[in-house]
């Protein structure tokens, strides 16, 4: 941790652009990030040399520039604080408050469902904000705290909450070598861990397996749920099983932190995402651009100063990003409430239009693995070519994998009848795509 921390800080200080990576990354996958942000130095995991040295071949990156996190030169490799650190003092640069703004710090790349992840430009004003959000909301935290992040690096989630603000805040971090839920539970217990970074596949995974049962997690006050929505029947479940609150916090690479509950809050709604950080705005808008009302749902739209430089390489996209008002389009369906708390639906690529409503995919599998016939599942949008008795061509599709109990065809059309009279009734949170 020291390690990433020494170079994350010292390359923005003395000018430096740095971009995180995949560590389970192949060759090909590396070269592309390396030629796309122009990288002229790798620093990596000896774990990961040798697909180090592949990609950095025809990146043209020189042997002396791979260098290694460690103390053990590796097949001439060198340690990178052998190389890049003596005792000659290097007077760090410092940034007018308008070159802070427009000044890249890091080239974090978004994973697409859809062609090359994008990179997105943060600057030193965006992390900055982005610090400054989390410490506002998570005001309860300090050098008396202990926390862990169960999620990687080189995700903005990691790099805002695990690496920059808790380095602000001198807690003490745990910090994992994999993830495996055992290491995750005997963590909690042997450091008496009070915070606890996740996302909601390991929610899941606490409410599911009975490993969690085996260890003592009394020491965690609250757990912060991040990087999908998590659904309000798993959140539920969780705190009667282990009563720890969860807060969710919805954001994006190229925002951060968009939405979350303060630490203080006594009313937070399970199933929602929170409320807006300082300093920003959204809108809700319908399908032809009108801005909607409360509980009306539409697509989110941000404007602050935490939202990215843009689209490293790519102009059309960036452009494509940002309405006229400097607005930045998330892709998220989603509606507030008068008090103004958040409800993300979901992707909108992804939403299921059912009747006259907008259904998340994650809905419908969230009942689906209520059943113990279901390990896993997943559901999309079939659009048929038939019309239905309902008058619908646009139906509700899911795959599921069986569990330890199977699962057979009777099971699967019992399922398939729960989730359309869940749908039929309106028990999940459903809302009218174009209400009248």
């Amino acid at each position: 941790m020291f390690s990433i921390l020494n170079y994350l800080l010292s390359s923005g200080s003395t000018g430096g652009k740095v971009t995180p990576v995949n560590s389970s990354y192949k060759a090909v996958d590396l070269l592309y990030q390396l030629t796309d942000s122009g990288a002229t130095v790798l620093i990596v995991h000896p774990e990961i040399l040798e697909v180090a040295i592949e990609a950095s071949i025809e990146a043209k990156i020189a042997n002396s520039r791979i260098l290694l996190f460690g103390d053990k030169e590796i097949k001439g490799y060198k340690p990178y604080h052998s190389v890049l650190i003596n005792d000659r003092e290097i007077e760090p640069i410092y940034y007018t408050p308008e070159e802070a703004k427009s000044t890249t710090a890091y080239f974090i790349y978004s994973s697409g469902t859809t062609g090359n992840p994008k990179s997105v430009e943060l600057t030193h004003t965006n992390m900055t904000v982005r610090s400054a959000h989390v410490i506002g909301a998570e005001s309860k935290l300090g050098p008396h705290s202990i926390i862990m992040g169960v999620t990687e690096f080189f995700h903005i989630y990691a790099m805002n909450r695990v690496i920059h603000t808790n380095l602000i805040r001198g807690v003490t971090s745990i910090i994992l070598s994999s993830f495996s839920f055992e290491t995750i539970c005997e963590s909690i217990q042997k450091f008496k861990v009070n915070h606890v970074y996740a996302v909601p596949s390991t929610i899941l995974k606490f409410v599911d397996d009975p490993l969690a049962q085996q260890f003592d997690l009394s020491s965690v006050n609250a757990i912060i749920s991040g990087g999908l929505p998590l659904n309000e029947k798993l959140e539920r479940k969780f705190y009667e099983m282990f009563k720890i609150p969860i807060f969710q916090v919805y954001g994006l690479t190229e925002s951060s932190t968009v939405l979350q509950y303060p630490d203080t809050t006594k009313n937070a709604i399970p199933g929602y995402a929170g409320i807006l950080v300082p300093n920003m705005k959204a809108k809700i808008l319908s399908e032809d651009r009108r801005e909607l009302g409360y509980n009306e749902p539409g697509e989110l739209w941000i404007h602050g100063p935490n939202i990215m430089k843009g689209y490293l390489n790519n102009k059309e996209a960036t452009d494509a990003a940002f309405d006229k008002d400097g607005f930045f389009c998330t892709g998220d369906i989603a509606f507030v409430d008068e008090q103004g708390n958040f409800f993300i639906i979901g992707r909108k690529r992804d939403i299921i239009k059912y009747h006259d409503f907008y259904v998340a995919p994650s809905e419908l599998e969230s009942i689906l693995l209520t059943h113990e016939a279901v390990s896993d599942a997943a559901s999309f949008e079939y659009y048929s070519s038939h019309v239905s008795h309902h008058g619908i061509r646009n139906i509700p599709v899911a795959i599921v994998t069986g569990g330890n109990a199977g699962i057979d065809y009777i099971t699967c059309k019992e399922l398939a009848r729960k989730n359309v009279h869940v749908l039929e009734k309106g028990r999940l949170p459903l809302k009218q795509s174009n209400p009248s």
